[in-house]
């Protein structure tokens, strides 16, 4: 239920080019437009308005010099820095306009009639003078020529086996001899050119061509892969008109039909079948239809067509419809006429490859025009009981309008239609608080039509009932009346003749007051036109608008909205400056719009969507990009909105979540509503509730609790959200309306305590109002039963989270066993029949067999509908079994094993062997471990087997400390040797009284396992007190690099002659290996240092000139145009990241080997930057780590007099660290930069920096890898440096 609303006009008037324009395209990169005339090319700025270049073709001899040269198509090739001209003589001319040099690339003697290249601009396509097409490479080298007339059908044709047939079926009235009538086809129609025409799909992978017959002189629409096969030849159309556009989704082609009474634009299949249709509202050969062009997006059609019929004196017209679609149906949003005559012809026109809702349009008088246009949901403004919450859809000459409040009709259909004589381009409703149902039209004439809601003392034949009318029924519903219409009439009485949409931005501002907004022609300056109507008479059919003031803004105003309530107005250029125009004031001012700080406002990016609402004692401007992010003032709150709507005191927001948020903006702030909408965990309350996927809000119905969502295929979904409607009930019961209110509550399933709970006091004061407005007794027992009584209560222990229905049943027992003399007491009867209501049988029945009371069981068992027969045997065997083991019985049938093994414990040792297998079988060990006294043998069989499950489970140390603890020192000496805690171990080997040799020997295998974990300080600890073997421990501690500690034992043992035999070798040996760690980390840290900086420098180069190929394909890539062509390398290796990581689930061995794959240090490689700064960050890790090590070498190497090789080690570590610190900011400072920047939007980016930046932010810092862009921190504190060697 959304309306094209016009964002903005940019007007070139009388362009200083040479003879009369032809066609023209567009330069995206450059952002300008290249015109072709019959002279040659001239390349135009649209923002400075001036002519950058200018081409002659006839200066070389490509195009003659009477003027009788034509240009069929201009193509700019981004790779190739040039312009492709292909001139109907045949020539194929490469311009390349920054040096003004003209190359013939090729020539086709029968001349060119149609020259389109692929959207990939690979290959070429040309369709010649002798009906053949030819298609080259974009290095022209031509690949294949084929006739474009072909006899065959294509690859895809069609199998039949006579089912269907159209001599099998029944032709009713028209008799058997219609099955062998030969179809007779109509020749083109008689206005058709008879050129080809060729259009491409979106991937470039197809393309299609109408050409007409030579046999039949029918046209026909061919469809061609990008091998140049034949697919498929069109189905026999009559009257198929030349205009072909392929949809760039690629679902369907568009084309047209002439038909005995109609005029349709009809889609084909790729297949060449035809799959729908929809109708132009024009008559039989009234207009013809010279183009139609998809948008970037595929949603919006643009249709180009010329008056056929020229009365005398009458003026022939161009149009240009833009058409969508939307459940099924076709709406006309936009009709532009233009004038045949004289500069307002049309030429040509074009979409915007990067902006989809922009349009291209040049005229034969030199003018150009871009239109700018955004989705908007046309709604009424009041906040009162009284707006009727209208939503006004245009559909060429009808506006739909859909009143809320009453009815909930989904689209087409409507509440009422408002009919009009011309196309209807804007509709805006009252921004009067009082009067927010009425609402004024501006349609194609110019002509603005005003409606009010009110009494009509004739029917209205210009409105017409939708949905809800018609046979004979009769409706509530008031529809609004036709006023007047008002002709707008400019001070200078200007003519509208060339531009169709001079006034945008309508706005209802007042009675008799409107605002409209105009754009300067020949600078960034737009004017704020105040139309007033003028005095007439009331039974004049037509008034009249004079603009009574106006005022000049310096810049584009691109957006204008209105607060009903303060009355401000603020305006939106295009650079998001904010403004604040004092319409009411007699000098018209314009100043800046100021936050509470005093500072300007100014939104970071254009907003389709602008807002005023109150936020705390704070007006502000709420705005919505068309890439999600909402602002509130230049405060970006969150980056995933959708859409929003202001209500009242709230703001909806829905989200690419798939939720609705619901914020109050009384006591709200920026910090709340920014934390509140940026945190990914936001509590189910009230402010949040989900939604379905791509739902987007149409309106708020006021005073009232619905919410009206549209989903993407068009149909509707009213949902209340809980924040609306407990503010509404609020409402209602702060006023007394205890009825509305509780319709409402009860509706909704909220719990009729509120209307107690909200205000007790005023409740009980207004006893006799609440019970004279319920006025139904069984309402009033259902409130009672909801109040905190018997019943009540039984439901709330029901209710709660984990519900409590052995409480429940304990009270029901209760009531059982004491009789209440109040006749109105709720029996145990009673009570156990409304339980069996809120729960069901079958859980009742087990909760109330774990109360082990069986008159309980018996009780629920016979309100069920169970058979005696399946649960009277069960309950005897339960009678006869001894207490204890009885309710471990229970218990274990109820799946309750910790109470089952309390009560089994109780039953004696005999049942222990049982105990046991359920303690093992249900993993109960800690439980178990509570019913016994740690003296008892059942204490330590539990103990034991608890160690062995936590063996099984890996759990080493645990089963060491409990078999120890439990007396099995066996087990345990297993234990702790498996996880090698040596000193448990030797406790234990103590314990079981090993002799010397045992623990000599157990020493040595400790010693090894210790080795193994690099512990090599324990392990010669080990061999030198429990298997006295200095000799070995000595070497142990050289292997460990523990230096000082092995002088300590050599010194300890007088063995001094192990210094000149081992210690002194082993640390020169662990010099020289530091000096080649060194080297080879200096070497590496320096080699993958200066790739990273030329693949930084690689991936800013290829961001900003859009060099990728590949479309995105993350869920955000429907937020982009398709034709946008930009990838990341992280994009890719996302892929690669995606299947690794299903492999890696099978097993740590492969999870390490995915790993590893991920992040490859290949040049080249998709996430080579992040292997860089893995492996980069590696060694400085490595080298921060050792500065411990080196410092005991160092002391050890002066101690023994090797001063040389310390100085040198120290010198080789010191200019290490030196290294590291200078590049770690160089690194790892750009890398954060440029992973926080965000998507560059804005007048003078592209598709493609857009999607290459936005790719970079999303795919180039994942979550597992965030770490590798934090800096490594350097500690300084650490002492490594020797200063006696300095």
């Amino acid at each position: 239920m959304r309306n094209l609303k016009l964002f903005q006009t940019l007007e070139i008037r009388d362009i200083q080019g040479p003879g009369k324009p032809q066609c023209f395209s567009l330069r995206t990169e450059q952002e300008t437009v290249l015109i072709g005339s019959e002279h040659g090319l001239i390349e135009v700025d649209p923002v400075s308005r001036e002519v950058k270049n200018e081409v002659s073709l006839v200066a070389e001899g490509f195009l003659p010099e009477d003027g009788s040269g034509r240009i069929v198509g201009i193509q700019d090739l981004l790779d190739q820095e040039s312009v492709c001209v292909a001139t109907a003589s045949g020539d194929v001319i490469l311009c390349s306009l920054s040096t003004q040099q003209l190359d013939c690339v090729g020539s086709v003697s029968s001349g060119i009639s149609v020259m389109s290249w692929s959207p990939d601009q690979e290959l070429v396509l040309l369709a010649t003078g002798q009906q053949t097409l030819i298609m080259m490479t974009k290095d022209f080298e031509p690949i294949m020529e084929q006739q474009i007339h072909q006899d065959d059908f294509g690859e895809s044709k069609f199998i039949t086996i006579g089912w269907g047939r159209k001599e099998t079926q029944f032709h009713g009235s028209e008799g058997r001899q219609a099955a062998f009538q030969m179809e007779t086809l109509e020749s083109a129609l008689p206005w058709d050119d008879h050129r080809p025409r060729v259009t491409w799909r979106g991937d470039g992978q197809f393309f299609a061509v109408s050409v007409v017959c030579p046999e039949t002189g029918a046209r026909k629409v061919r469809v061609w892969n990008r091998e140049f096969a034949l697919q498929s030849t069109s189905e026999p159309v009559a009257g198929l008109g030349p205009a072909l556009a392929w949809k760039p989704s690629g679902s369907l082609i568009a084309s047209t039909q002439d038909k005995p009474n109609q005029q349709d634009i009809v889609f084909f299949e790729k297949n060449g079948l035809l799959h729908g249709h929809f109708t132009l509202p024009f008559l039989k050969d009234e207009v013809k239809v010279n183009d139609l062009l998809w948008n970037a997006d595929s949603t919006v059609l643009a249709v180009w067509l010329e008056d056929l019929q020229q009365e005398e004196g009458s003026i022939p017209k161009t149009y240009v419809q833009l058409w969508t679609v939307g459940n099924y149906h076709w709406y006309l949003k936009q009709s532009l006429s233009f004038s045949t005559c004289g500069k307002s012809k049309i030429v040509s026109l074009i979409w915007d490859p990067v902006t989809p809702y922009r349009l291209h349009v040049l005229c034969q008088g030199w003018h150009y025009f871009c239109y700018d246009w955004h989705w908007t949901t046309d709604r009424s403004l009041g906040d009162n009981s009284s707006d009727l919450s209208s939503v006004a859809v245009i559909d060429g000459n009808r506006v739909l309008v859909t009143v809320f409040r009453q009815t909930v009709v989904p689209p087409p259909m409507c509440s009422y239609q408002l009919l009009f004589p011309h196309p209807v381009n804007q509709v805006t409703f009252s921004a009067h608080p009082q009067k927010s149902n009425d609402l004024a039209v501006l349609d194609a004439s110019n002509q603005i039509s005003v409606y009010k809601r009110g009494d009509c003392p004739r029917a209205d034949p210009t409105v017409k009932l939708g949905a809800v009318g018609g046979s004979g029924f009769k409706v509530s519903l008031i529809t609004p009346h036709l006023e007047k219409r008002y002709k707008i009439q400019f001070e200078n009485n200007e003519e509208q003749d060339v531009n169709p949409l001079k006034l945008g931005l309508l706005t209802w501002i007042e009675e008799n007051i409107f605002l409209a907004v105009s754009h300067s022609e020949s600078r960034p300056q737009s004017i704020i036109h105040h139309l007033t109507v003028a005095p007439s008479e009331m039974d004049e059919e037509q008034g009249q608008l004079n603009v009574s003031s106006s005022a000049t803004v310096d810049g584009v105003i691109i957006s204008l909205c209105c607060n009903s309530k303060t009355k401000s107005v603020a305006l939106q250029l295009t650079d998001g400056q904010i403004f604040k125009y004092l319409w009411e004031s007699p000098s018209l001012a314009v100043k800046p719009w100021k936050n509470s700080g005093g500072f300007p406002v100014r939104f970071p990016y254009t907003c389709t969507q602008i807002e005023l609402a109150m936020i705390g004692e704070e007006e502000c401007v709420l705005g919505l990009t068309d890439r999600c992010r909402f602002f509130i003032n230049d405060i970006e709150v969150a980056s995933n909105a959708t859409s929003f709507a202001v209500y009242d005191e709230f703001l909806l927001l829905t989200t690419h979540s798939h939720t609705c948020q619901c914020f109050c903006l009384r006591d709200a702030s920026f910090k709340t509503l920014q934390a509140s909408l940026s945190s990914s965990h936001v509590s189910n309350g009230e402010v949040l509730r989900k939604v379905e996927r791509g739902s987007r809000i149409v309106t708020v119905v006021p005073q009232d609790t619905k919410l009206i969502l549209q989903m993407p295929r068009g149909n509707l979904e009213v949902v209340h959200h809980r924040a609306l409607v407990l503010a509404q009930i609020r409402k209602w019961l702060d006023r007394l309306m205890y009825k509305e209110a509780f319709e409402c509550m009860r509706k909704l399933r909220i719990n009729l305590n509120l209307i107690y709970d909200h205000n007790p006091k005023v409740f009980l004061e207004n006893v006799e109002t609440f019970i004279k407005q319920i006025d139904s007794v069984n309402h009033i027992n259902l409130f009672f039963t909801e109040l905190k009584y018997c019943l009540s209560i039984l439901t709330s222990h029901v209710k709660k989270a984990t519900p409590e229905l052995e409480i429940v049943l304990q009270k029901v027992h209760e009531l059982q066993g004491n009789t209440s003399p109040d006749p109105d007491a709720v029996s145990a009867e009673e009570a156990l029949k409304y339980l069996l209501l809120l729960v069901d049988v079958n859980e009742l029945y087990d909760h109330s067999l774990g109360t082990y009371d069986f008159d309980l069981v018996l009780m629920v068992a016979e309100k069920s509908q169970k058979d005696p027969k399946e649960y009277l045997p069960f309950l005897n065997t339960l009678k006869k079994m001894e207490t204890n083991y009885q309710r471990f019985t229970i218990d274990k049938y109820l799946k309750r094993y910790e109470k089952a093994i309390g009560h089994l414990s109780k039953c004696g040792p005999e049942y222990f062997p049982e105990c046991l297998n359920l303690i093992k079988d249900k993993n109960l060990y800690k439980e178990a471990l509570k019913l016994y006294s740690p003296s008892s043998q059942q204490y330590q069989d539990i103990s034991i087997a608890y160690g062995e499950h936590l063996m099984q489970e890996h759990m080493y140390e645990p089963a060491g400390l409990m078999f120890a603890r439990c007396g099995a020192h066996e087990k345990a000496l297993s234990a702790f040797l498996t996880c090698g805690n040596w000193k448990q171990a030797l406790c234990v080997a103590a314990q079981l009284n090993f002799t010397e040799d045992q623990l000599a020997g157990l020493g040595r295998t400790l010693a090894g396992k210790l080795v193994e974990q690099r512990k090599h300080i324990d392990a010669a600890m080990v061999l030198e007190q429990y298997a006295q073997d200095y000799e070995e421990a000595v070497l142990l501690l050289l292997e460990g690099a523990a230096w000082e500690e092995a002088l300590r034992l050599v010194y300890k043992y007088n063995r001094l002659d192990i210094i000149e035999t081992n210690i002194k070798p082993s640390i020169l040996e662990a010099q020289k290996n530091y000096m080649a760690f060194l080297d080879s980390q200096t070497a590496t840290f320096s080699r993958h240092k200066k790739r990273f900086l030329v693949v930084q420098e690689l991936k800013e180069q290829a961001q900003q000139a859009g060099l990728d190929d590949e479309v995105p394909h993350g869920q955000e890539s429907d937020l982009f145009s398709e034709t946008s062509s930009v990838v990341s390398g992280s994009e890719m290796s996302g892929k690669y990241s995606h299947s690794n990581s299903r492999i890696s689930a099978r097993s740590s061995k492969n999870r390490r080997k995915a790993e590893r794959k991920k992040h490859s240090l290949k040049e080249g490689s998709p996430l080579e930057d992040l292997a860089l700064l893995e492996a980069l960050s590696e060694v400085v890790e490595n080298t921060e780590n050792r500065k411990d090590e080196v410092y005991h070498i160092l002391k050890v190497l002066f101690l023994f007099e090797f001063d040389e090789q310390g100085r040198e080690l120290q010198k080789a570590f010191e200019d290490m660290l030196q290294l590291i610190e200078r590049s770690i900011p160089e690194i790892w400072t750009l890398t954060c930069q440029q992973n926080s920047a965000t998507p560059v939007l804005g007048p003078n980016s592209t598709a493609n920096s857009i999607m290459a930046s936005y790719q970079q932010q999303k795919t180039s810092v994942p979550v597992l890898d965030a770490e590798l862009f934090i800096p490594p921190k350097i500690n300084k504190r650490i002492q490594w440096k020797l200063s006696l060697l300095d």
